[in-house]
């Protein structure tokens, strides 16, 4: 059997043999079809994420594959990496692919689609029907996917920042907002009243538009990636002027159990969610590829 090891810190993963162990009684072995490299894959590949551990890492959350019954599923999984030409995976973490489904776009999307699921599922209290939210980085894998979410779950105005406005253009967006390549430059004055703001930015970005809120109803503010950076400095008379609350979404402000209690509800709403773009490389190249930037979409492998 083969699997992409990252063997110390820093490096690309490299395409190994490996062991093959059987499954254990609470497991379920699975013929890996497709697995995506998302953010947080990459994040816990470089040893950067709270829950990367310790090297030889296999990289890899979720993804999709066929059981020794011949069943197509959808896994996820924190403890085990799915790189590999076959995973053990516990049987609580796999569920049946619904029928109908693209199995490599949902080895792309489902976890993008998770962050802003498990945002608006359990990081959100009491948000008011036809509610609207602000989506900060639209354009990235996630936030695509955020906007036919946040409809599904009951948004009626989904308003989209970014800073390609050719890109935002094409998205099924209510509004816009461009970012400025100077944060404190973007003009989000056109924003009105917004119930959830969904962020996968941070840092100056969203310095200056929670100073620059004006939104008269409970503004609940989200934080789910970094692409902008990791680190926000944001003045006390911010908090003390608006009607705000700040949370945070991922393993730890929501618990594995919770995924599991809501995936296939997600599973049925990704299904119909457009096609999303999507870079298909061999386990085999993984290496070669990793460091290559994907201009668009999610990189996915295959064995």
């Amino acid at each position: 059997m083969h699997q992409a090891q990252v063997q110390e810190w820093g490096q690309a993963p490299k395409y190994i043999e490996a062991n093959e162990s059987a499954p254990g009684p609470d497991e379920v072995r699975i013929t890996v079809l497709a697995t995506g490299v998302h953010q947080v894959v990459r994040s816990r590949a470089a040893g950067k994420h709270y829950s990367s551990g310790t090297p030889p890492h296999v990289p890899g959350v979720d993804g999709v594959g066929k059981t020794d019954d011949g069943q197509l599923v959808y896994w996820f999984s924190m403890e085990r990496g799915t790189m590999a030409d076959r995973v053990n995976i516990p049987k609580r973490n796999v569920r049946p692919l619904p029928e109908g489904t693209d199995p490599v776009q949902a080895a792309g999307i489902v976890n993008p689609a998770l962050s802003s699921w498990m945002a608006l599922k359990t990081r959100t209290e009491g948000l008011p029907a036809d509610f609207t939210v602000l989506i900060v980085g639209a354009t990235s894998a996630s936030g695509r996917v955020a906007i036919s979410l946040a409809r599904a779950l009951g948004a009626k105005k989904v308003i989209g920042a970014a800073r390609n406005k050719t890109v935002l253009g094409t998205l099924s967006l209510d509004a816009m907002v461009v970012l400025a390549d100077k944060p404190e430059d973007t003009d989000w004055s056109s924003l009105g009243d917004v119930d959830v703001i969904l962020d996968y930015v941070y840092g100056p970005v969203t310095a200056h538009l929670l100073a620059s809120l004006k939104s008269q109803r409970l503004t609940q503010y989200v934080h789910i990636g970094g692409l902008s950076g990791q680190e926000l400095l944001l003045p006390g008379a911010v908090l003390r002027s608006k009607n705000l609350t700040i949370r945070g979404s991922g393993p730890g402000a929501w618990r594995m159990q919770d995924v599991a209690d809501s995936i296939d509800e997600l599973l049925e709403v990704v299904k119909g969610v457009p096609e999303q773009p999507i870079k298909l490389v061999k386990l085999k190249d993984i290496e070669a590829v990793w460091d290559e930037p994907v201009s668009a979409g999610r990189l996915v492998i295959q064995p």
